[in-house]
């Protein structure tokens, strides 16, 4: 297969151009990041993993009528997405607290919120992606209102569903971001989901033990980084059949 034009490159991901117009091949790389880019290391079948949960939990998603970029998935480490307009935010949904609310708010890691909490992040690497207020985002026109109503009523169904298919395996969805892009068909456009859902962007933890089952445990030096993401996989029922041995994956970009 023709080896295809790099477009963009990220902490985590690489964008090829697609096979036809309007799509792009997303390629999921071994590397670790935190503190946007601070820290950086190898976690090795993370790729190949994140592929596989994020192509399962995209595809539930579009079941339930969520719109995403999604098409297929390639190999084990490469997806054929729809080409969007990235909006420049991460939402930021909340179920427990954890992380940067918690030390924001003087609020003990663990306590149950006592509602979901939606928060924005204009997506900056240069100024540590702020948090910021929707009054920002209508203001300096990186979304309109109605954007913005799309976004948030997607990103609660999305958590409506995903805490109950976490639930499932004995997970809690402690919190997770998503990033919405905007598909023109013609002179239509509309929002769908974009980037991945996996434990790269997603808070996991035990339902009972509350062991922490995501990239947190590469953030706090834990250890044991490669095993929780093999363990949401097992859990889910995706794991490759052929065992941890083929996480690796194929090296071949297109």
């Amino acid at each position: 297969m023709a080896r295809r034009r790099q477009l963009y490159e990220g902490k985590a991901k690489i964008l090829f151009e697609g096979p036809e117009p309007g799509t792009l091949v997303q390629y999921f790389k071994d590397d670790a990041t935190a503190g946007n880019g601070a820290k950086h290391g190898i976690i090795t079948g993370k790729g190949v993993l994140n592929n596989r949960i994020s192509e399962y939990i995209m595809l539930r998603l579009q079941d339930i009528g969520i719109p995403t970029h999604f098409i297929r998935r390639i190999n084990m480490r490469e997806q054929l997405i729809r080409e969007v307009e990235i909006i420049p935010l991460e939402i930021v949904v909340r179920n427990i607290a954890a992380g940067s609310i918690a030390k924001r708010l003087g609020i003990p890691e663990g306590t149950r919120l006592p509602r979901s909490i939606v928060e924005y992040y204009y997506k900056n690497d240069a100024l540590n992606d702020p948090m910021v207020a929707e009054e920002h985002i209508t203001a300096f026109g990186w979304a309109c209102t109605h954007d913005m109503d799309d976004m948030v009523a997607m990103a609660l169904r999305v958590n409506d569903f995903l805490t109950g298919l976490f639930a499932g395996v004995g997970i809690s969805l402690v919190d997770f971001k998503l990033e919405f892009g905007r598909l023109w068909e013609g002179e239509e456009m509309k929002i769908i989901l974009a980037d991945e859902i996996s434990p790269d962007n997603c808070r996991l933890w035990d339902s009972k033990t509350s062991e922490k089952l995501d990239k947190d445990r590469f953030r706090r030096d834990m250890g044991q980084v490669e095993e929780a993401y093999q363990e949401v996989a097992r859990r889910l029922g995706i794991l490759p059949e052929a065992g941890n041995g083929d996480l690796k994956g194929s090296e071949t970009m297109q």
